[in-house]
């Protein structure tokens, strides 16, 4: 029996063309729906019910008939359109096309081109930077390739950005100690590190060398710097959907060094091989069971909650505090926990900045006293100190490709992507068409 329970628009994966959509339900499962006159039929699974997911969507509104036609393809060419409802949590700025690896699995897909100067990156910085509020992601390609790149870090801070964070493979940071000393001194906040699993035939597949050993390296010299690092896994099935229990009490016993971990499940854009099928899919609910059955209860599903940021099919978010025996105290309880807690932000972007960016930025010295000899959460100058020094966050975000692609969840995206004076969804950005595979 099928039941259709939200309509909204998408594009044909293969010529891109806008279309209605529906999400409905069958056979177990939950498909998005959609017809190209050119092209036909497409059904994409997004949710294996594993959880209910009228329940995972909450009171978010649907969308009327689908939406206008002006999103994605406006967003691509002039920034984002008049269906955007959410404003900006994080700027991704790419600083170089070039990369130390060549992946398998890569939104990216960079070809290597000659490096923005750094007075074109400094302007655009100019034109998006919110003095006191912005965060900024630099990324590429890898951006520990650039020399400059502590002075890029220094610029952003000096145009007033209150978080800059480094979005790297780790295999500069692992090598060379004093290029890392000179971003902490810069004024990095936090690094995003590439960290697929602890088995090295997970990174031979997908990175295609053995890797856990430079990870390891590149966490010891930003710990010697006090620069935090949230480990951040592409979960593609069959490879290592298996490994997110073995990353997570790897990363809860790397605390405080460690912040937190941030799942990708895989989408396909990008640098991927093929046309995606179903079983190359990893839902978000099936994560979410996989990240319980797999710690034993270390984290819990009903800890981890929809995204009170962008949609709730784009990701979820968990916090927690590391305590003394590697286990994990939850704060995330109930759906109105989390980010809402940030007083005095404007909007649900500003939120998630503002949580993510005191969570992810690595805290040893603590205002709070200790005066708990033994480990006791009702302490409250206790409970505090640990939360600064060793708070911890399990998140996901779920990128959209051409074949899943939801205009619903496009038009709450919160992470954007600076391009030549404007900003782009992130997902509209990288999106890359089934016919250029």
């Amino acid at each position: 029996m099928e039941k259709m329970i939200r309509e909204t628009g998408s594009i044909c994966p293969i010529c891109g063309r806008r279309l209605r959509a529906e999400i409905a339900v069958r056979n177990g499962a939950t498909y998005l729906d959609k017809s190209c006159p050119e092209h036909g039929d497409f059904s994409v699974l997004i949710w294996k019910n594993k959880k209910s997911i009228l329940s995972w969507y909450g009171d978010t509104a649907p969308m009327e008939g689908g939406g206008s036609f002006d999103c994605p393809a406006v967003c691509a060419e002039s920034g984002l359109c008049s269906e955007h409802k959410n404003g900006t949590c994080c700027v991704v700025l790419e600083v170089t096309e070039r990369c130390t690896l060549h992946c398998r699995y890569c939104f990216a897909d960079k070809k290597g081109g000659p490096d923005t100067l750094f007075e074109e990156l400094r302007r655009e910085m100019a034109g998006f930077v919110v003095p006191g509020r912005t965060l900024v992601q630099l990324s590429g390609g890898e951006p520990t390739l650039r020399d400059d790149l502590p002075e890029l870090v220094a610029s952003a801070k000096g145009l007033g950005c209150k978080y800059v964070q480094l979005n790297s493979n780790g295999l500069r940071l692992a090598e060379d100690e004093a290029y890392v000393k000179k971003l902490a001194e810069a004024g990095l906040s936090f690094v995003f590190m590439q960290f697929d699993g602890t088995d090295d035939g997970i990174y031979k597949k997908l990175r295609g060398m053995p890797l856990f050993a430079v990870k390891e390296r590149a966490l010891a010299n930003c710990a010697k710097y006090n620069l935090g690092v949230t480990l951040v896994p592409t979960v593609v099935p069959g490879v290592n959907d298996s490994a997110v229990g073995d990353i997570l009490r790897y990363a809860a016993g790397k605390s405080p060094a460690v912040r937190g971990v941030h799942f990708q499940p895989v989408a396909h854009l990008g640098r991927i091989p093929g046309v995606p099928r179903d079983d190359s899919r990893l839902t978000l609910d099936e994560l979410l069971c996989a990240i319980e059955e797999q710690t034993n209860g270390l984290v819990k599903a009903e800890n981890l909650l929809p995204s009170q940021c962008d949609h709730p099919l784009c990701g979820f978010h968990g916090d927690f505090i590391v305590k003394r025996d590697g286990t994990l105290y939850p704060l995330t309880k109930k759906r109105s926990d989390g980010p809402s807690c940030c007083c005095g932000a404007e909007s649900p972007a500003d939120k998630n900045r503002e949580f993510v960016g005191r969570r992810w930025q690595r805290n040893d010295n603590s205002c709070y006293g200790t005066s708990s000899v033994v480990e006791d959460m009702s302490d409250l100058d206790y409970f505090l100190s640990r939360l600064s020094t060793n708070g911890f966050t399990v998140t996901a975000m779920a990128f959209q490709d051409a074949g899943n692609l939801d205009v619903e969840r496009l038009r709450l995206c919160s992470l954007h992507v600076a391009k030549n004076g404007k900003l782009v969804p992130f997902c509209v950005n990288y999106l890359t068409l089934w016919n250029d595979k």
